[in-house]
């Protein structure tokens, strides 16, 4: 990487989400890593951008708002990122209001389903502890479940327990996020495309074809450089960036402790060429 391409990571998790570092605490670990530009992108949730802006200090590398939403419409789900918006906007506070709404739905239809076929009693005291946290998800229950004796680490609450509850739900559609994001002055772009729901591999037409979609509800671009991409994927997902005229940005997806992913490990080491896309982002960002 050159000067003028510090290192960067654009999509990690704190503690206002599923990741295990605090907003401070990821700001002092981004400035260990020789991070040059990142962001914070909790799901659903902007409070830790709020408490970055508020910890940064003139020597600490730059920084620009981040979000990604968990989305969902007729076809399948999508991860929607979001960048450079104003935190205090209301239009991209109503999304994520929205979306805790949502979560929070889940979390207690997770808690009833344990609890009808497993057996697995929370205290009041503990399921008011989770409804508490900013945005708890799967990891949280996890945790308790762990701390109970009822799975032996998370990894076996998630997929032995927690992944047998299938229930309707609710998500926030991506032309919503993807507008609040918008006329909240940030970047809509879209995590990982080849991932649609963590388990899924969209490739060619069908990626394609699902890039085109939200280009239509005002997608501006992919995530290029990916911690989980294949060299084929990188190129692919590239490839597409080019040929519709995205933006290219790049994340770790770092999580802490809850995910074996580093900061800045978002496949550009070793990068000699900058995508045309990555020079438009970080020039529309300034």
């Amino acid at each position: 990487m050159t000067e003028r391409f510090p290192k960067i990571d654009l999509h990690m998790h704190t503690t206002v989400s599923d990741g295990t570092d605090t907003p401070e605490a990821i700001l002092a670990r981004v400035k260990a890593a020789g991070i040059g530009l990142f962001s914070v992108t909790d799901h659903d949730a902007v409070e830790g951008c709020r408490r970055v802006l508020a910890a940064r200090t003139a020597n600490d590398p730059a920084f620009i708002t981040g979000v990604e939403f968990s989305c969902k419409d007729e076809e399948g789900q999508y991860h929607v990122l979001g960048y450079g918006y104003a935190p205090d906007a209301e239009a991209i506070n109503a999304i994520v209001r929205q979306g805790h709404d949502f979560r929070m739905q889940k979390l207690m239809k997770r808690l009833a389903f344990l609890k009808d076929r497993f057996g697995f009693i929370f205290s009041d005291a503990e399921t008011e502890t989770l409804m508490n946290a900013d945005n708890p998800g799967k990891p949280h229950i996890a945790n308790l479940m762990v701390s109970k004796g009822y799975a032996k680490d998370r990894n076996e609450a998630i997929r032995t327990y927690l992944n047998q509850a299938h229930f309707a739900e609710e998500y926030v559609r991506p032309e919503d996020a993807i507008r609040a994001i918008s006329e909240s002055g940030g970047i809509p772009v879209l995590a990982h495309p080849p991932f649609g729901n963590g388990n899924q591999l969209i490739l060619g037409n069908d990626l394609r074809a699902r890039v085109r979609k939200l280009m239509g509800f005002g997608l501006s671009g992919l995530e290029g450089f990916y911690s989980g991409y294949s060299e084929k994927l990188r190129i692919e997902v590239l490839a597409l960036a080019e040929a519709f005229d995205l933006y290219v940005t790049a994340g770790s997806d770092y999580h802490g402790s809850n995910k074996l992913v580093g900061l800045g490990d978002t496949g550009m080491d070793g990068t000699t060429e900058i995508p045309n896309g990555m020079t438009a982002f970080l020039q529309a960002i300034k």
